[in-house]
């Protein structure tokens, strides 16, 4: 069974590994870096390699069985 969750952000554009580490999937940011380059992340429906890939409000990020949309925040 797939979480969705939403993420808000505050400002944008926000690199995915921050975004992995603030959700709390990713203990620090170096292991979020190496969930990312091991090829765990998917953004958009792709499998997301870049650690810095600017996230932005819309995007879709997945990984396990957690589904993170993206949006705007205050």
């Amino acid at each position: 069974m797939t979480e969705n969750r939403m993420v808000y952000l505050t400002h944008a554009p926000v690199e995915l590994y921050k975004v992995l580490k603030f959700e709390n999937l990713a203990a620090s940011g170096g292991e979020a870096k190496h969930m990312i380059s091991r090829g765990l992340v998917r953004v958009n429906g792709q499998v997301e390699t870049r650690k810095r890939k600017k996230i932005l409000p819309g995007d879709v990020i997945e990984i396990d069985n957690i589904c993170l949309d993206v949006c705007m925040g205050d």
